[in-house]
């Protein structure tokens, strides 16, 4: 009886799924019943992320280690997983710094790993494609908060053009393919860690992202934070965003592939905003930290950067009617979450 029960679960691929959301999302795919399969390349994650989700969700998925811009490995990968139902693709390079420095490298990278997954997906039949994609399509909005209706603007770096270009990507395929199902759901931004504190952010090098900034600081592996302008139009002069809980944000992946899979989708290529409504500006989240933590942050303000956008936010009415998933977790709680990660993998105690 247990052998058939696991036969009857549906099996998903996660792409990039050893990365920060992909890995929290394998954990309530498989704490949902789902049966998961990894392929990620290990660009920006460790392999040791396997043995965390196994300790959370007492699961191990399946992994495989290779390139998904490689066409012929990623049809042997088809070819061996023919139980696939669906796809959630979160595997791309994301920094959008360096991929101004080296727009090939993530034109290549983030347009022909979609291809060669959508080629595989019509060749095999799996009709069902979850999108990781991004607030950056719409730029600096002029009316605030952003709805799925507000207007994509040009992309501020090859990064964000990507995700654009792969919405399009998207779009075109399953309007040519009606039997396939896509959905783009576009994030503002992630923050914190899973409540266990056995995964959250890591990344390599100095942190692109404010966050894991914040805990590096926090826990003295980098010297000073700094504050990107103060003089913004906004209440407190800094940038004002959408910080979401990583957990509530990888429970809406779970929603959409749900919605797909039992066909509820009202269009076979669908788009969601997924936020808590709210914006925050960064000297805000970083009273946030310092009040939940009761740990003082080393900051200074600086110029402004290059290609920051001031401040955006979205409009999850929408996202919340549809999908039926709202974001619950508070900014200090999701903080906290974050420094206990940094505390557990830097051994503080």
């Amino acid at each position: 009886m247990i052998k058939e029960f696991f036969s009857m679960k549906k099996q998903i691929l996660v792409t990039g799924g050893t990365g920060y959301i992909g890995s929290h999302t394998v954990v309530e795919l498989q704490q949902e019943g789902f049966d998961v399969v990894i392929v990620d390349n290990l660009s920006n994650s460790k392999i040791e992320v396997l043995d965390s989700i196994e300790k959370i969700s007492g699961i191990r998925p399946a992994f495989e280690n290779f390139d998904l811009a490689d066409a012929t490995k990623t049809d042997e990968f088809f070819a061996k997983y023919t139980n696939v139902e669906a796809i959630i693709h979160f595997a791309a390079s994301k920094a959008v710094g360096e991929s101004v420095e080296l727009p090939l490298l993530y034109y290549r990278n983030n347009l022909c790993s979609l291809m060669n997954l959508m080629e595989c997906m019509k060749k095999y039949e799996v009709k069902n494609l979850v999108f990781s994609s991004s607030c950056t399509v719409y730029g600096q909005p002029d009316v605030l908060p952003v709805t799925e209706e507000t207007p994509r603007k040009d992309a501020e770096s090859p990064y964000g053009n990507t995700k654009r270009i792969c919405e399009d990507i998207i779009s075109d395929t399953v309007s040519a393919n009606p039997e396939l199902n896509g959905i783009a759901l576009r994030y503002f931004n992630p923050i914190g860690a899973h409540e266990s504190a056995l995964i959250g952010e890591f990344p390599t090098g100095v942190p692109n992202n404010l966050v894991p900034f914040i805990t590096q600081t926090a826990a003295g592996i980098r010297e000073q934070l700094s504050v990107f302008g103060d003089d913004y139009d906004t209440a407190d002069g800094s940038c004002i965003r959408d910080f979401i809980n990583v957990v509530d944000l990888a429970k809406a992946h779970v929603v959409a592939i749900k919605r797909q899979l039992e066909g509820n989708c009202k269009a076979n290529y669908e788009v969601f905003n997924l936020g808590t409504g709210n914006g925050s500006s960064v000297l805000e989240l970083i009273n946030a930290f310092e009040k939940s933590t009761g740990v003082k942050l080393n900051y200074k303000i600086v110029e402004r950067r290059a290609g920051d956008i001031e401040k955006i936010y979205a409009n999850t009415t929408y996202a919340n009617e549809e999908l039926g998933w709202k974001a619950e977790k508070g900014l200090e709680e999701t903080l906290l979450t974050a420094w206990n990660w940094e505390k557990n993998i830097r051994g503080i105690k």
